[in-house]
Order: C-alpha cells, then structure tokens, then sequence
C-alpha cells in the first residue's frame, strides 16, 4: 500500500449509486435520494438512493424467491464453499479500492481500514466458507429399534442491519455465517456509509452467488431499517448499534412475525491496570490505542480507564506521552493514525459529552476539541478526563468517540466493583502479571470478552457479543452459525 496507489484512488469519481437487489443494481421505487458527505472535507462524493419500505418488500420478495428455489438453499455445502471463497478472493483483490472507499465514506483512519474492512470481511468469509462442509449433524443415543437424528437447516430470510463505523467487517459478521448456512440475505448499510456494502455485493454476484441471495436496500433507519425489521417474510434479524435502535428493532419483532432477532448493542469498556502490569509503558501505548483509534468510534474501545493509585502518576505519565505522538489528521495519508468523527453530528455529540464531564465535575488533562477546522472536515482532538466518578454520565453512558475517562482504584475488590459500574457488558482488559489475578478478574468482570495484557487483537475464532445492556447473541467464531440455523429432530422408528 502506498500513497500514491491511495492518492489515485481518492481522485476517482464515485458514480450515484442505487440499491442492489436480484443480482443487480436497481433505483429506488420512488427514485429517492440521499447525498453522501464525507466527513474528510464536508464535500458531497456522490448520492445514494433513498430506500423505503416499498424496496425492502421487493428485496425480501427477491431473497425469498432465491431460498425457495434452492440453487443456494439447498446447494452442497462444498459447492457454497467453492462460491464463497472465490467471492472471499475477489474482496482481497479489490481490498484498497474498497478500503478508500469506505474511508471517503466515514473517515477511519485508511491504516486501520485496509485491515479491518476488506481484509476482515474476506477473512470472515472464507472463515465460514471453510467451516460448512465440517460442520456436522447429531445422532441421539437411542434404544435400537429408533434412529434420532438432529438436523440443522437454514432459517431462511435474514435481515442485515449494521452500524457506520466498521460496515463491512460487522455486515461480514452476519453475512459470512448466515450465506454459508443456506440463507438469503437483505442489509439494509447505515446511511452514513453505505458504499462499501454496496460493492461487496457486485464482487458477490461475480464470484456466482445465485441472483437474490444477496440484496442491498440503502435508505434511512427510520424507513428502510425499520420495515426490515418489521417485514412478515423476514425469519432473522441481527443488528449492531444502539441500545435505542435495539429496543425499537425487539418491538418491530413483537409486532410483526416473531421473527429472532440478535443484537449487539455497543459498551463501555473497563480497562484495567494493576501495579504489577508487565510493561507500564506498552500498557499505556495500547490503552491509548484503544480508546482513540478510529476516534473512539469502535464499540468494543476501552473508553473507562481505571489506573491502581500506586502507579497512578507514571502511568498517566506515560499515558500523556502515548497520546501525544497519535497524529490526527487525513485519514488518506499514510501518517495518520486517527483520521475523522463519522458526522457533524456526531462530533457535536462528542464535544458535548466532553463538556457535561467538566460540568459535573472531570478534569480535562488534555484535547477534547475541534480542530482542523478550516479541512471542512470534521476533527477532533483525544480528550482524557480525570477524577471521572461512577456517578459521572460520561463513566456509565457511550459517547462513542474520542473521550477517555480515567479512575483510580485500590485494590482488586475496588477495581471489580468499578468495572461493573455501568449497564453495559461487551469488553474489558486486564494488566497484570499474576496468572491468578488474571483468572479471577476474568470470572469477575461481566463483559463477553476480557483481554488480559492486550486491547483488541481477538480473531475470527472466538465470539464476541455482550452482556447485560449489550445485547444477546454473537457474531464471530463457529457459535455465530446458530443464529442462522434451526435444529430439526427425525424420530425415526426401524
């Protein structure tokens, strides 16, 4: 990857992009529109179409067809797998294209994107397109004169929501697990980054995916997300975002067919430090990271830091020196480690969570500002506020961007208690070099996932999903098939 193979890519004309459905681009039927802003420069790149109920119907229609017919339903799994893998292939080599679309599109920094966007998704695919021909049935342990088999079948229609910051390595999440099973699919991207969805499902339908399996209906929430969720012919829905949204999405499922739905509803995520962490400043250089790249805009970011008192000084120390070198700046050049906040919106939100700290009563140690103002773009320096109490909204609530709160704690009950102090469960770390700490704090601490002498890094293999306020279910790792299975019994008398 190099600047000017990025460069050339930033250049490039994005045409107005339509919907995705039955294997082919198609407007929207009341040939709506939605201009798309980058959050670079505040340009308009291009528009995309405004898609509403009337669209989901047709997709779903197109999605059900597909299913019914069986040419991917009811496929081998080997021949699914063939499918998927070159579709896997075609995302690796078309992975810049893809990751400076997606950055034009929400501003991760382009570093971070190439990895965790295509990269990602093709890895996740070709996870799961691996994993269906391994996967196998049951045999009850029966009496001899009856044969009971356990059978797992695709569900049928899923629904596909996801949020803006990573689209397409969450939309790989659930679509990856949910293709390889059997299932058609309909996602419906956010609209503050759709495109690169958009052309995940081009290189889908060139790598031979049945027209149908796999539609995309862009639009806004309030519309083409919530008819999703509300459709009668929609069997499964699975979601990443806000609690709020989630709430909503669990009613659309009362009020229509029932239909499972699988939320991940985002966190606030406790990392914590004890005395004896092995490397004081790898620590902090990670828990920098973890909470500021990508501005914060990760639901599984470290955002709570809780420091023991005893190396609370040296550690900030070197936590201030981390966050100093980060460089925010354009998420297109290379140098950049943090590039810009989604939206207007949401960096207004950003600014003002910062403020509401100070005003009940935080110490901003640094940033927690805009800057870069004359880009057009919208920029924000990391903030780290200190003296954050439990009681503080910015310690219980997601500001989801750049804001760090830091406590300090005595001892392991205190860091417990700390940790837990919030509605939400996804992630949390741990630095100690005591392997019995190390197992107490992971039985302890109530999140899905527990790094210990790490932030982030965990792989395809292993679930990730929350805890209390977080949601239920999981993507990631082979668990993620059961939201897109159903298990079948034949009683079978010999």
């Amino acid at each position: 990857m190099q600047q000017a193979q990025i460069d050339r890519l930033r250049a490039a004309v994005i045409p107005a992009q339509q919907l995705f459905i039955g294997g082919r681009p198609a407007p929207a039927i009341s040939e709506a529109r939605l201009d798309v802003v980058s959050p670079i420069d505040g340009q308009v790149l291009t528009s995309i179409a405004d898609g509403d109920a009337a669209d989901v119907d047709a997709a779903v229609r197109r999605a059900r067809q597909a299913f019914e017919q069986g040419s991917w339903s009811r496929a081998a799994p080997a021949q699914r797998k063939k499918v998927l893998l070159r579709f896997a292939d075609l995302i690796e080599q078309h992975a810049l294209e893809i990751a400076v679309l997606g950055v034009r599109d929400n501003g991760t920094e382009i570093g971070m994107a190439y990895k965790a966007e295509p990269l990602s998704a093709a890895g996740t695919i070709r996870y799961y397109a691996e994993a269906m021909d391994k996967v196998y049935g049951e045999i009850a342990p029966t009496s001899g004169d009856v044969l009971g088999l356990v059978h797992r079948e695709p569900l049928g229609v899923v629904g596909v929501i996801v949020p803006w910051n990573f689209p397409l390595m969450i939309g790989a999440w659930k679509i990856g697990p949910a293709l390889a099973a059997g299932n058609s699919v309909v996602v419906k991207p956010p609209e503050l980054a759709s495109l690169t969805l958009l052309r995940l499902a081009e290189l889908a339908a060139e790598a031979g995916l049945p027209d149908g399996v796999l539609n995309v209906v862009t639009g806004r929430g309030s519309s083409a997300g919530e008819a999703l969720a509300l459709h009668m012919d929609v069997d499964v829905l699975a979601f990443t975002g806000s609690g709020a949204v989630g709430r909503r999405l669990l009613e659309c499922s009362a009020r229509s067919n029932l239909k499972r739905v699988h939320l991940e509803l985002g966190g606030k995520s406790p990392n914590i430090v004890f005395a004896d962490a092995p490397d004081i400043r790898h620590a902090a250089k990670v828990s920098a990271s973890g909470i500021f790249r990508n501005s914060g805009q990760v639901c599984v970011a470290g955002s709570r830091l809780l420091v023991q008192s005893s190396i609370y000084d040296r550690f900030m120390a070197e936590l201030l020196d981390a966050t100093a070198k980060l460089r925010v700046g354009d998420p297109l050049e290379l140098t950049s480690d943090i590039g810009a906040i989604s939206s207007k919106a949401q960096l207004r939100k950003n600014l003002d969570a910062v403020a509401h700290a100070e005003a009940q009563g935080a110490t901003r140690l640094v940033g927690g500002e805009q800057i870069r103002v004359e880009s057009g773009g919208n920029f924000m320096a990391p903030a780290i506020l200190t003296e954050v109490t439990p009681t503080m909204q910015v310690w219980r609530e997601e500001v989801f961007g750049p804001v760090l709160a830091v406590t300090r704690f005595e001892g392991e009950e205190d860091a417990i208690a700390l940790a837990n102090a919030t509605p939400y469960g996804l992630a949390s770390a741990v630095w100690t070099a005591s392997l019995s700490m190390a197992h107490r704090m992971v039985r302890a601490i109530k999140a899905g996932v527990v790094h210990v002498n790490a932030y982030g890094g965990a792989d395809i293999t292993v679930p990730l999903g929350g805890f209390k306020q977080s949601g239920f279910g999981r993507d990631k790792s082979l668990h993620a098939l059961d939201a897109y299975t159903d298990l079948k019994t034949a009683w079978i008398a010999l």
